[in-house]
């Protein structure tokens, strides 16, 4: 099992480029399923999430084919088996996104309740409610979803808990319903748009994304087209922290601002300084890091995404702060391993009170979920002496080369397989 060793204490100072956002392009990859034309997809990030997406969809039928620039053509003519088989799909939950687009090109589906991270329980009760409004059957037997329909109607849903992947899952299958279905507290994030401007691409009529409420009017069949996923706001915030954590100063090309605008706040606050242009951010650290006190919340509020790594930042600031994650219930879980290494962090229910502390010290520690592995990584680059991050393999469902871009920046980091 790959680790990660870190020699810490190095300001990050640098250029680099952000991948194509993990969120965005697991649902786009889904879309391909509603046509039998062939999608065109560039900017995917190269990430064990997709790869598992696109074996998932090749045992479905999918022809599959990635070009040297990572850009991924898939065409669901052939699609024959409408199946999403527990082995595939038990370590990513985003499998559950194949539900919505197979019900309403093939009429039936057959999919594994999900896995993934061990941050909470993540239901898919949402997805089942909803498709059931729109008139599909569907039961729960030895751990599979079956659904049948024979055509989907579009329906009035309301959702009774804000879900992004639950929002997608029926975006995409209200794209081939017939009438019009309006989804009521929808999930607002910048990726649920990024699903419907590709939809609408392939000739969807999806309107109101970004706004609790979004209108879909089905349409018979859907085209061929070619889109670009959108950068990737986590990997942009997690290194905008990391940066600013050491001290240091960066320009990430390929990213915008308007994508995390609560993030860029939160940092500012901490004493950065940062300038957001149209494809790039910038910034810089001038003085003391200052300690920020924040409260996780669906989007435009702060990511449940980013908590973990500014649990690693306020770890050495001035001040202390105070962290309340009400997205997940099993979210502290690095709080632990950043111990290990020397921050001060006490835990009451969902709010963790980080005091800052003068320096971390190197250790090991072991990651558990995606988001913690980031904390981690960042918290060895601020440590004194060397860290090893164990289990990183969790690391690498979410960023794209990781060790190879900090490196770019200055860190001395390196894989040890």
């Amino acid at each position: 099992m790959d680790k990660l060793l870190i020699e810490g204490g190095i300001p990050l100072a640098g250029e680099v480029r952000i991948s194509g956002a993990k969120n965005a392009a697991l649902p786009i990859l889904c879309a391909a399923i509603l046509s039998d034309e062939p999608l065109r997809i560039a900017n995917v990030p190269h990430l064990q999430d997709v790869t598992t997406m696109l074996g998932l969809l090749a045992q479905m039928g999918v022809a599959v084919s990635v070009d040297d620039k990572l850009g991924v053509k898939l065409n669901a003519a052939a699609l024959n088996n409408p199946v999403a088989p527990y082995d595939l799909v038990k370590t990513m939950r985003a499998s559950v996104l194949v539900l919505g687009p197979l019900i309403a090109r093939r009429g039936e589906a057959r999919v594994s309740l999900p896995g993934g991270c061990a941050i909470g329980l993540r239901p898919v009760d949402q997805h089942i409610k909803a498709l059931q409004a729109m008139g599909a059957t569907i039961e729960i037997e030895h751990g599979y979803m079956h659904a049948r329909a024979p055509k989907l109607k579009g329906a009035r849903i309301i959702m009774d808990l804000v879900t992004v992947t639950g929002t997608e899952n029926i975006m995409m299958a209200a794209a081939l319903a017939a009438g019009e279905t309006i989804i009521e507290n929808a999930a607002r994030e910048p990726e649920v748009v990024d699903l419907a401007n590709c939809l609408n691409a392939m000739g969807a009529r999806v309107s109101g994304a970004g706004s609790d409420v979004i209108r879909i009017t089905g349409v018979p069949r859907l085209k061929s087209a070619s889109y670009r996923v959108m950068p990737d706001r986590i990997e942009t915030g997690t290194f905008l922290a990391a940066v600013a954590a050491t001290g240091g100063q960066v320009r990430l090309r390929e990213t915008r601002g308007g994508i995390l605008d609560a993030v860029l706040d939160k940092l500012r606050e901490a004493g950065a300084q940062i300038e957001a242009a149209t494809d790039s951010i910038s910034l810089r650290m001038n003085g003391a890091l200052r300690a920020v006190s924040l409260r996780t919340a669906p989007y435009p509020a702060f990511p449940t995404d980013m908590q973990a790594q500014f649990m690693a930042l306020n770890s050495v600031a001035r001040g202390t702060a105070q962290i309340t994650e009400t997205i997940f219930e099993n979210r502290f879980m690095h709080v632990q391993e950043l111990r290990r290494l020397g921050a001060q962090i006490e835990v009451e229910g969902n709010t963790a009170v980080v005091t800052g502390v003068d320096h971390l010290d190197g250790a090991t520690v072991m990651a558990t979920d995606l988001r913690a592995s980031a904390s981690l990584v960042l918290a060895g680059l601020i440590a004194r002496g060397e860290t090893t991050v164990e289990r990183v393999y969790h690391l690498d469902r979410g960023y794209e080369s990781i060790e190879e871009k900090l490196s770019r920046l200055g860190a001395r980091i390196r894989r040890v397989r």
